[in-house]
């Protein structure tokens, strides 16, 4: 019988060398897609991942893994539906499943101004070919009929917009999924190891410092989502970039009566049901400014409050566990991505709440520039010095969470 099973290792362990042609900061999906990439497209195989915990434990490990296309802006809505059309293929690519469905996504408008806004985000999207369609209450009531019209007695719907392609993956088995493809490449992933500075000589970057000791670089990544402040001040950088709090919660699991993702544009909140039955809500970002990740009980009284004005059902559900997670937030909403002033040190950044639905693309993009030297096209609007140039790409209104 041991001959019908294929024994797999996840996820080596190496020693650290001296020296890599690229050396990725943060072991999240970004940094891992990155290194993917890297590998199996460009033949750079000598690469090493640093993360000061496990791979996932940030960001990645704390989102809500819905994955969509209907953006706000002429650069994001290509950018995204480029992502999306690696997402539908993943699986099969890093032999690994990931635990991709296209369920949906449905957007509630309870105001004249958020559907005027959904109006124009579906004329937007369909012109770069992405299926965003405007509904009625009546075909609200047709594509789910577990929303409550009415908002409650207090917010009624007057209309929505709904992306068929709108879908959900488990972010665990994405992690896991980048990482054992790219070891089976020869990519060095270390934990534990964290990055304490990094090294740079006559404005060029040319390796990092750890609390392991010093790794010299042909070029350096920093995917560190919350942390990217952090990161950019070791060369002596700045980025117009704040650290928010985002938080979710989970219900206990129930059996499965909710397909895709509801939202609501007008009371920030999102709700979903996971493959393991439970209820996935979520809501704004927090104002305020921190690295905390603890949850609060203000968000998880008043993320219930919503989730029951859209879905009366939920009020019978028992919330199990509650989280944060950290966001980097760019002045214009959009990720940040490209070579930095100091040659070869480069940002995957700002990502703010989209850094998990945009990880293929911003992987495979990021991987061309470094090995070749030539920015792609689909992410020559995000390149870290657009805000010198006044050339931001402000695309707050594409999420219900800022």
């Amino acid at each position: 019988m041991t001959g019908l099973f294929r024994r797999r290792e996840f996820l080596r362990r190496e020693e650290p060398r001296p020296r890599y042609d690229v050396v990725v900061i943060g072991g999240g999906v970004n940094g891992l897609s990155l290194a993917y990439n890297l590998a199996a497209r460009h033949g750079i195989r000598d690469v090493a991942v640093l993360d000061a915990a496990y791979i996932g434990g940030g960001a990645s490990g704390r989102n809500t893994q819905v994955v969509r296309a209907n953006y706000n802006t002429p650069e994001n809505v290509p950018l995204y539906k480029a992502s999306l059309g690696i997402w539908r293929t993943l699986s099969q690519e890093l032999d690994f499943n990931i635990q991709f469905s296209t369920q949906g996504e449905l957007d509630l408008c309870h105001t004249v101004d958020s559907l005027e806004v959904e109006r124009d985000k579906s004329l937007l999207n369909r012109a770069y070919g992405v299926q965003t369609d405007v509904l009625t209450p009546d075909d609200v009531r047709r594509i789910n009929p577990l929303v409550d019209l009415g908002g409650g007695g207090a917010f009624p719907v007057l209309g929505a917009s709904y992306h068929p392609p709108g879908s959900i993956a488990r972010h665990d088995s994405v992690v896991w999924g980048f990482a054992s493809a790219a070891t089976r490449l020869g990519v060095h992933i270390h934990e534990g190891l964290a990055v304490t500075g990094i090294t740079t000589k006559d404005g060029r970057c040319v390796g990092v410092q750890t609390d392991a000791g010093g790794i010299e670089a042909g070029a350096v990544v920093s995917a560190v989502a919350g942390w990217t402040s952090t990161v950019v001040a070791m060369v002596g950088l700045r980025q117009p970039i704040a650290t928010h709090p985002l938080q979710a919660f989970v219900t206990e699991p129930y059996r499965h009566v909710l397909s895709g993702l509801v939202s609501s544009m007008d009371l920030f909140v999102y709700v979903s049901q996971t493959a393991r039955g439970e209820f996935l809500v979520g809501a704004e970002i927090l104002p305020y400014t921190t690295y905390s990740t603890r949850s609060t009980f203000d968000f998880l009284s008043e993320a219930a409050k919503r989730s029951i004005q859209i879905l009366p059902f939920m009020a019978r559900a028992r919330a199990m566990r509650q989280w944060g997670g950290l966001c980097d937030m760019t002045p214009d909403s959009s990720p940040i991505l490209g070579e930095t002033e100091v040659e070869r040190f480069f940002l995957m950044a700002g990502m703010g709440t989209w850094g998990f639905k945009g990880s293929p693309i911003f992987g495979r993009t990021m991987a061309e520039l470094i090995a070749t030297g030539r920015t792609p096209e689909v992410i020559a609007p995000f390149t870290p010095d657009r805000f010198v140039r006044d050339r931001m790409v402000p695309d707050a209104a594409s999420a219900g969470t800022h």
